[in-house]
C-alpha cells in the first residue's frame, strides 16, 4: 500500500511548482489558489522575497497548494487503497486528498486557519528546532525560556515555539550545549497554547464547510498522533485544536507500517517528510515528489508496483 505525506510550512523555493506547472490536471488547484492569493502561485513564488513567502497566510496557502497540485497529477493512478496524512498545515491538504474537501474548499479553509492563527498568536511568535537533547534537558530549557514543544519528530528532533526572543535564546543555549538548533522560517508559534483562542472559531469554520465522506480508497490518519479518521464530522474539533496542541509526528509515522504500507511518497513541499519516514521505516521505499525531474517519471513510479 502507498502512503502519501502532505508537508508542512518551511522554506519555500521558487521551484516548488516546476514539476506540475504546466499540467492540465493541476490547473483547478492553481485557479483555486489564485482566488485566495490574488495572484497565480506559480508567478508569486518567483516574484516575492523569501521573507514575503514565509508570511504565515501566504506560506500556508502555498504549502497546501503544492501538495494538492502534485496529488491532482497522480489521482487517476491511485485506484487502490492509499493511506494519507499531513504534517501541521499539511493535514488540510490530507483531508482534501482523502476526498473530504475539494481543493477549493481546502484552500478557503486554509486561509481562514491562517488568519485565526495570526490573530491569536500576535506578531512575535516563532518556531525553532532542537535536535539531540534528552527530554530532561529539553524540559529545563523550555521552562527557562517560556517555550513549548510544538512538534515531536523522530530521532530526538523537536520543534519548539514561543515568543521569538525566547525561541532564539533557547536555540542559542542548546547550541552552546553542543546540539543542533536554529530558527525555522515559520514566524508564528504554531501548535502551542499561544494559539488557543483560534480553536473554537476554526472548528466552527470546519463544521460549516462543505464536506464529503472519506473516500472508499483512502485511509486518513490524523497527523498529530496517527489515529485513523473514519468520520470527518467527529474529527473537526481535533483538527481545529491541532493549531494549539503539540503534534506527535513520530507517532504518526510509527502507525504507517501497521497498515501494511509498502511505499511512501512525500507530496511536499520539499523532502523532509520522506527523510524522516525513511529513518523510521528503513525497509520501506520512501521518496519525495520533488526528487523527480518530470511528472512522467513520478507517474511511472506510482504504477511500478
Amino acid at each position: 500500500m502507498l502512503a502519501l505525506l502532505c508537508g508542512g510550512q518551511g522554506t519555500l523555493s521558487d521551484t516548488i511548482f516546476d514539476l506540475v506547472a504546466g499540467q492540465p490536471a493541476a490547473e483547478p488547484v492553481f485557479t483555486a489558489a489564485t482566488a485566495r492569493l490574488g495572484e497565480d502561485p506559480r508567478t508569486l513564488v518567483r516574484a516575492r522575497s523569501a521573507d514575503q513567502l514565509s508570511a504565515n497566510r501566504v506560506s500556508q496557502i502555498l504549502t497546501v497548494t503544492a501538495a494538492l497540485a502534485i496529488h491532482a497529477c497522480l489521482a487517476d493512478l491511485l485506484t487502490g487503497e492509499t493511506a494519507v496524512t499531513g504534517y501541521s498545515v499539511g493535514e488540510m491538504a490530507a483531508w482534501s486528498v482523502a476526498g473530504i474537501w475539494t481543493a477549493d474548499e481546502a484552500l478557503r479553509l486554509t486561509e481562514i486557519r491562517a488568519g485565526l492563527m495570526d490573530n491569536a498568536s500576535g506578531p512575535d511568535g516563532r518556531l525553532g528546532y532542537v535536535r539531540g537533547l534528552d527530554q530532561t534537558m529539553l524540559d529545563r530549557l523550555l521552562e527557562k525560556h517560556r517555550c513549548e514543544i510544538a512538534i515531536r519528530n523522530p530521532d530526538l528532533l523537536f520543534v519548539v515555539g514561543g515568543a521569538e526572543p525566547d525561541v532564539i535564546a533557547l536555540c542559542d543555549e542548546a547550541a552552546a550545549a553542543g546540539v543542533r538548533s536554529g530558527l525555522l522560517a515559520v514566524k508564528i508559534a504554531s501548535h502551542t497554547s499561544r494559539l488557543a483562542q483560534a480553536c473554537d472559531p476554526l472548528q466552527q469554520a470546519f463544521d460549516a464547510s462543505k464536506r464529503f465522506p472519506v473516500s472508499g480508497q483512502r485511509i486518513l490518519l490524523a497527523g498529530g498522533d496517527g489515529e485513523r479518521i473514519f468520520t470527518p464530522s467527529r474529527a473537526t474539533a481535533k483538527l481545529a485544536c491541532q493549531v494549539a496542541q503539540p503534534i506527535d509526528w513520530a507517532a504518526t509515522l510509527t502507525a504507517l507500517p501497521e497498515l501494511g504500507i509498502t511505499r511512501v511518497l512525500d507530496l511536499g513541499p520539499g523532502h523532509a517528510l520522506a527523510e524522516m519516514a525513511q529513518a523510521v521505516m528503513p525497509s520501506i521505499r520512501c521518496y519525495a515528489a520533488d526528487g523527480f525531474r518530470a511528472i512522467e517519471g513520478l507517474r511511472n513510479w506510482i504504477v511500478s508496483e
